[in-house]
């Protein structure tokens, strides 16, 4: 029972850090904790669900399609939600993220309607085991799909010349403009990759639960920004532990304690995190003039 539970944590966990990474990328670079993001999260769900049933897409496409149109979405939120406010106070920043959030929830009942929309079955999901572990394809899909985006992520951000100005931004944005890098540029580039792999991660548990609705994005955006905390808000290593510690602990604490529990379990080390190491596990504290 262990190692099942296990297995179903690291799968979840999976889903957590894809959600986290967006999280924190976001405020790597302008500092915001994008509360929108759950709801991107959402929409590529919905727009994958759409290229399966309305354009009969094969499932790799509509995958890719629905990360596409996130990553769209992403670009327009930042653009017209956030950059007419970005040198307001931040709260007006937080306001605009609440306020898009709750306008994406609503865009969806519109388009998709407020009902659960059944999900098509495009996986055979078979059950293997090995060493005593039990896993499901959509499991292993899971796990494999995440290590995939991670790779290309890691690549993007270490090895090409925007991921060296992503990582000159997220230090110091105006000395970044004065050595010639386009700063708005750049944002929107991290906006539609972290939207990107957040659609993944919502199209990931759409196909895993057969479902999409329009609140599906509220609280694994919420786990997912508490992961984010708890690896050190601003580090793509830490979202990614940040989520595994998440997903594991949820289930292994469903199924030991009480599955009513599952949702308590992310604040109670969110708690302990922030009392014992504040920055996160990854994260490095940041000294601020006041």
């Amino acid at each position: 029972m262990f190692m099942e539970h296990l297995s179903n944590g690291i799968a979840l966990g999976s889903i957590y850090a894809l959600t986290a990474i967006g999280f924190t990328m976001v405020y790597g670079i302008i500092r915001l904790i994008n509360f929108a993001h759950g709801d991107v999260y959402m929409i590529g769900a919905f727009l994958t669900y759409t290229g399966l049933t309305l354009f009969n897409m094969p499932i790799a496409l509509a995958f890719l399609f629905g990360m596409a149109g996130a990553s769209i979405f992403g670009i327009a939120i930042a653009k017209f939600a956030y950059s007419p406010v970005f040198k307001a106070p931040k709260i007006n920043l937080f306001l605009s993220a609440v306020g898009m959030g709750i306008f994406l929830e609503n865009f969806a009942m519109l388009i998709w309607g407020p009902e659960t929309q059944s999900f098509p079955t495009v996986i055979n999901n078979k059950v293997f085991s090995f060493l005593g572990i039990r896993v499901n394809t959509i499991q292993l899909i899971i796990l494999g799909t995440t290590i995939v985006l991670v790779a290309i992520l890691t690549y993007i951000v270490q090895y090409t010349r925007i991921g060296r100005a992503m990582r000159c931004v997220s230090q110091d944005m105006d000395v970044s403009r004065l050595m010639g890098i386009n700063t708005n540029k750049i944002v929107y580039f991290t906006f539609g990759l972290g939207s990107a792999l957040g659609a993944a991660a919502g199209t990931l548990v759409a196909i895993y639960y057969k479902a999409a609705y329009p609140m599906m994005g509220y609280v694994p955006g919420l786990k997912a920004f508490i992961a984010a905390v708890i690896g050190g808000i601003g580090s793509i290593p830490g979202a990614m532990l940040g989520g595994i510690i998440m997903g594991v602990s949820e289930s292994l604490g469903a199924g030991y304690i009480s599955s009513g529990y599952r949702d308590a379990i992310a604040f109670i080390i969110l708690i302990i995190i922030l009392i014992l190491k504040p920055e996160g596990l990854l994260g490095k504290g940041i000294k601020e003039k006041v």
